[in-house]
This record gives structure tokens, C-alpha cells and sequence, in this order.
């Protein structure tokens, strides 16, 4: 009986633990592994002419080498970093601004304004998309129609280069409240003696945020960083949506866009799962280097 009692403790943490394990087994693992498999897989067509059946075959790594040299491929990269170099820096920086403005003990209406910052948020991607689609058509835009009462013509929101800009600031306006809570509770984790302590020796509002604040929340930025990352590297709802909008946006024109092209409608299944390899290892080794990076500035400020 003591030795039952005794083991039984050690058995409930992988207990607890067992269903979640077994989860991200079956629906993370499993589907990463087929994956690779079938990346090393390709389809051939054996006995020729209309009695010819498809048989799957191995290749190795034949698959990633024409998925790298698709020029649609890689242009359809370059087109998610130029997204990404106008969404990611935005999105963070007015996060950042927006949780030291609720910081600041003078401010009124917090709880309504860090609710009305969030609450896009909770707006789902596609149905922003579509909010965000009509604003910018030129027959619905009311943006356009103050500029062309005005005598300057329609903004060109869903033509090249402005495109950028427009899906940006989907991604912007959806992103910039989930990513201000998470810097805004790590504001609120800061003790309040250190704003005592500086306001004593002087400093006003910005320079405690500047010099205190920013500083401390460098991990929660660090995060919500790479977080953005890893958003603009599976941008797919937004261009998808706006895609019958405008013939700016081919059926290529993100990497996931490839990807699902490949798959559902040229149905060569073993470049999309190459493809999608290479993307999940892009960001994986993305938010490697962005760690590793920040932790090295970390130690050697601490130094």
C-alpha cells in the first residue's frame, strides 16, 4: 500500500500532460512527418498513352530543387518582404506607443481605450479583408470620393505599388491591439518604485518611458516580434480575399498562395508539401536568429 502511495504522484504529471501530448502528436507531428514524406515523393506516369497510370515514386530532394528555382516562388517571397518591412515595424511600433500611452497615469478611459484598440482584433481575418476590400474599391472607397470631389482623382488602393500599403494596413489595423496587451501587462508588471525613483531625480513622463519603461518590456516586444514575424510569413486570407478585387494579385502572389495553388488546383501535392517545408523551416530559423539576437543584445547590456 505505501509503495502505491508513493508512486502514484509521480505518474499524475504525465497524466495531465498525456492529452496534450497526444494532440500535438496527431495534429502536429504526424502531418509534419507526412509532409516530408511526400516532399521526397513524385508522381510519374508508367505504361504511357491513355492507359497509363500514375504511380508515386521516390525522388529525394528533386522536389526542393525545382520548388527553389520556381522564379514564381521566389518572387512571390520578395512581394511578402516588402509587406512584411511596412506591416511588421508598424505594427509593433504603435503597439509599443499605444500601451505607454495607457501607461500613463494621467490618461482617462483606459479600459474603453485599450478595449477599442483590441477589439479589431477580434475581427476575423477574412471578414477584415472583406471591411477593409470595400473601403478600398474605387466604386465604394469613401476615401476616393473625397479625392475625386476634390478634382484628384481615385486612390489607387489595389493597384501596384499601393497594394503593399493596402494589405499592410489590414494587418496593421487587425494586429496592433493583440500585440499592445501583451506589452501593455508587461508595463503593469513593472514595480512602481522605479517610476518613484525616477520621477524623484527628475524625469518627466518621457523620459520614464524612454529610459525605464521601454527597456523592461524589451521580452514582450521581443515576442510580439516574433509573433509579427511569423504572421507576415503566412500571410494568405487577406490577398486571397482581396484577389477577385483587382488582377494585381495573381494566384502566386504569397507563398502560401503557391502553396494552395500546387496542391488544390494543379494538384501536384509534392511541391506544395516541399514548398511548405521550406516555409516552416523559413520560419522556424527566422525566429531562431530574432531570439538569439535579442538575447545577445540582452546579456551584453546586462554586462
Amino acid at each position: 500500500m505505501v509503495r502505491q502511495r508513493r508512486s502514484r504522484p509521480r505518474l499524475a504529471p504525465y497524466l495531465f500532460a498525456a492529452p496534450a501530448i497526444v494532440l500535438y502528436i496527431v495534429f502536429m507531428l504526424i502531418p509534419v512527418g507526412y509532409a516530408i514524406w511526400l516532399s521526397l515523393r513524385a508522381y510519374r506516369l508508367e505504361g504511357g498513352g491513355m492507359l497509363g497510370r500514375r504511380v508515386d515514386v521516390f525522388v529525394g530532394l528533386e522536389n526542393y530543387f525545382s520548388v527553389l528555382s520556381d522564379p514564381e516562388l521566389i518572387a512571390s517571397f520578395g512581394r511578402l518582404a516588402i509587406y512584411g518591412i511596412i506591416a511588421v515595424p508598424l505594427t509593433l511600433g504603435l503597439s509599443l506607443l499605444f500601451a505607454l500611452l495607457l501607461d500613463v497615469p494621467a490618461v482617462r478611459a483606459k479600459r474603453f481605450s485599450r478595449t477599442a484598440i483590441f477589439v479589431p482584433y477580434a475581427v476575423p481575418g477574412v471578414v477584415a479583408a472583406l471591411l477593409w476590400g470595400f473601403m478600398y474599391l474605387p466604386s465604394t472607397s469613401p476615401f476616393s470620393y473625397i479625392t475625386e470631389s476634390m478634382g484628384l482623382g481615385g486612390i489607387p488602393f489595389l493597384e501596384n505599388p499601393g497594394l503593399f500599403g493596402s494589405l499592410a494596413n489590414i494587418a496593421i489595423w487587425g494586429g496592433v491591439g493583440f500585440n499592445m496587451i501583451i506589452i501593455f501587462t508587461s508595463l503593469r508588471g513593472i514595480p512602481a518604485e522605479l517610476y518613484e525613483s525616477a520621477r524623484l531625480d527628475g524625469a518627466n513622463e518621457i523620459q520614464i518611458a524612454l529610459r525605464v519603461k521601454v527597456p523592461l518590456v524589451m521580452p514582450a516586444v521581443i515576442l510580439t516580434t516574433v509573433f509579427s514575424l511569423i504572421g507576415t510569413l503566412q500571410l494568405y486570407g487577406e490577398p486571397m480575399t482581396l484577389k477577385p478585387m483587382t488582377s494585381a494579385i495573381s494566384q502566386s502572389w504569397a507563398p502560401l498562395m503557391t502553396i494552395y495553388r500546387d496542391a488544390f488546383i494543379t494538384d501536384n501535392l509534392p511541391a506544395a508539401a516541399a514548398s511548405s517545408t521550406i516555409l516552416a523551416l523559413g520560419t522556424v530559423l527566422v525566429s531562431v536568429i530574432v531570439l538569439r539576437l535579442a538575447n545577445r543584445k540582452t546579456m551584453e547590456a546586462v554586462k
